[in-house]
């Protein structure tokens, strides 16, 4: 038989194929359900874009990304090549070249009400303690945010840090007003709204970029509230620029201190790697500090008590806290446990979702004191903004050998999940009410029932990290929930999924409503109903013992993850893609390029199979 030459268009999200012979070649003619073609433009594939990507492609839009790196004719290429009828911006600190916002439709994702224009808008909102703050989406122009307005929407202001308001109030009007949009756009009569500040609802105004002198502390003047507000404005970046000790530092993650006082502006107490500085009226504690080096120079953001390690006085005092202790007893805590009608509620507040080996081991020291009380299921919180996003590469990127920190840390994460799996005598939940990446993704899994807030998203893949093949037992969990072949699918495409399609596949159990308070009120209603029958609730644990029993009767648990340690150790030790990919990443250096995974346009659209 002569070879078959199939063709068929690789960059449709949900197809239907129509086989034409001639001759010896068939050529498959791909019609899509949905023609209409949306292409992302993006500074960086952050939250944001990734919720409009998958709000869009479980809509089975035609979705495609480019990430603009400052290359306008390498972007306009692209843009040409996929040939959009609608490009969204949700990310986008460039500007975008005239000769595509004159060729296609370009609409822009502003966090600002109307009339604001300004590229620190949050900023100067959560310093300035409004109440009431919005998202715009409107016309790409040749002045920035200045275009024609498609959709507006308010939301009520949150006292948080300015990356958490942006995963979560930000992002979910974006969402509300990307549909106003998509339902403007496929209707021919629609006409945006031009900017006008005569109108009464256009109360934003021009505010400047915010520069660090805007930021300033004076802790000799300055309330705990207007110092706090003025770090969470900048965290996570670019934080705020201070001095401690004659080193100067950025400071971010801070919580106010309810009783501690002192002297202003001197370090009082350390706990949990954080500081306490003393103000006027109070105190604050701040979590992190990054250290301001000489142009040119990168630094990391690190624990405040790892950056200041030598110019600490062992006079101050640390305050140990006791984690067998039920409840939070101190506002820099991290991890803590609640008990509430014969269930244990583990919080874990990791900054940014990761977690290092002292965190790992901290965890499982409390998840291991919690499975000793008289309970009769443990449910894993996470946290709200990030419920885990796996090992913590800032931690190992600042080790003496990142190659034995990457090690420790996957190793103590290991040991977590094993006790989670192995917990027999208890039902094990993970509800997901922030995002989760990588490592993350695998240690929800370990659990008998996993709960997600609608609107959260899920990275279940490593790969992008350099190759890494990682671990975690995902090899033993994730095909146990979605088969083998979904498995690899999801692992080697390297893409976001959000909570519906994760639901949809069998990677969640139940996926809840999107209102944070909502979602944790019906995750206990949900844990009260798996436990309430003592005979219904005995046969599940009996049932989960048996089907661990038949499953290390197959393969071990301990094989499992040997296998997947031996993969990591060559990431580790073996080749420097992983810690290549890793700098890149703890750094924000862009590569030029946007990932082949998500520029489905740049990939070959021809595809030949041999019969």
């Amino acid at each position: 038989m002569r070879g078959l030459v199939l063709q068929c268009h690789t960059d449709s999200y949900n197809q239907k194929i129509h086989p034409i012979k001639t001759g010896d070649l068939v050529i498959l003619k791909i019609l899509n359900y949905t023609q209409m073609k949306i292409l992302l433009i993006s500074t960086a594939f952050n939250g944001l874009t990734q919720r409009f990507y998958t709000e869009l492609t479980d809509a089975n839009y035609n979705v495609s990304v480019e990430l603009h790196h400052g290359d306008n004719e390498k972007l306009l290429a692209g843009v040409n090549l996929f040939k959009p009828n609608l490009i969204l911006c949700p990310f986008l600190t460039r500007h975008l070249s005239a000769n595509i916002y004159k060729t296609y439709p370009c609409i822009i994702v502003h966090p600002g009400i109307k009339g604001d224009r300004s590229a620190s808008s949050l900023d100067w909102t959560i310093q300035n303690n409004l109440p009431e703050w919005g998202v715009t989406l409107l016309q790409a122009d040749e002045e920035m945010d200045a275009g024609d307005i498609w959709s507006s929407k308010t939301f009520p202001m949150r006292l948080a840090t300015k990356s958490s308001l942006y995963n979560r109030e930000v992002t979910e009007t974006a969402v509300k007003c990307l549909w106003e949009v998509l339902t403007y756009f496929e209707s021919p009569g629609f006409k945006p709204e031009p900017l006008d500040y005569k109108k009464a609802d256009v109360t934003g105004q021009f505010q400047p970029f915010m520069k660090q002198h805007d930021r300033s502390i004076n802790w000799q003047i300055q309330t705990t509230d207007e110092i706090i507000r003025c770090i969470l404005a900048a965290d996570g970046s670019p934080g705020v620029l201070d001095e401690i000790y004659g080193q100067s530092v950025f400071l971010h993650n801070a919580h106010k201190e309810h009783d501690l006082t002192g002297k202003a502006g001197e370090i009082i107490a350390t706990a949990n790697q954080a500081i306490c500085r003393a103000t006027v009226d109070g105190a604050v504690w701040i979590g992190h500090l990054k250290r301001k080096l000489a142009k040119g120079e990168k630094t990391i953001k690190l624990p405040s008590t790892t950056v200041l390690a030598n110019l600490l006085s062992k006079d101050i005092k640390n305050i140990e806290i006791d984690y067998s202790k039920e409840g939070k007893q101190l506002p820099c805590q991290e991890l803590w446990y609640s008990l509430e009608d014969n269930v244990a509620y583990l919080h874990f507040e990791f900054h940014n979702g990761a977690m290092n080996t002292q965190q790992c081991e901290l965890l499982l020291q409390v998840y291991k004191h919690a499975a000793t009380l008289p309970i009769k299921a443990i449910v894993l919180l996470g946290g709200e903004n990030y419920w885990s996003n796996g090992i913590h590469l800032n931690t190992i990127e600042a080790a003496e050998s990142t190659g034995d920190e990457s090690w420790f840390n996957i190793n103590a994460i290991n040991d977590i999940i094993h006790q989670l799996i192995t917990t027999t005598d208890k039902l094990t939940i993970s509800a997901m009410g922030g995002n989760s990446g990588a490592g993350g993704v695998m240690l929800a899994l370990g659990a008998d029932y996993v709960f997600a807030r609608k609107g959260t998203i899920m990275n279940p893949h490593y790969k992008s990290m350099g190759d890494l093949f990682g671990s975690e037992y995902w090899t033993y969990c994730l095909p146990k929930r979605v088969g083998s072949e979904k498995a690899i699918e999801l692992t080697e495409q390297c893409l976001p999924i959000s909570t519906i399609y994760a639901a949809k596949i069998g990677l969640v159990d139940k996926v809840l409503d999107n209102n944070h308070a909502l979602f944790y009120a019906q995750v206990k209603n949900f844990t009260q109903l798996l436990i309430s029958d003592n005979i219904s609730l005995q046969e599940v644990l009996n049932k989960k013992t048996e089907r661990l029993h038949a499953d290390e009767s197959k393969k071990s648990l301990n094989l499992y993850r040997k296998e997947e340690l031996k993969n990591m150790y060559i990431n580790f030790y073996g080749n420097d893609k992983y810690h290549k990919a890793r700098h890149c990443f703890v750094f924000k250096i862009s590569c030029g390029e946007t990932p082949s995974n998500i520029a489905l346009h740049r990939k070959n659209k021809i595809l030949e199979v041999t019969v």
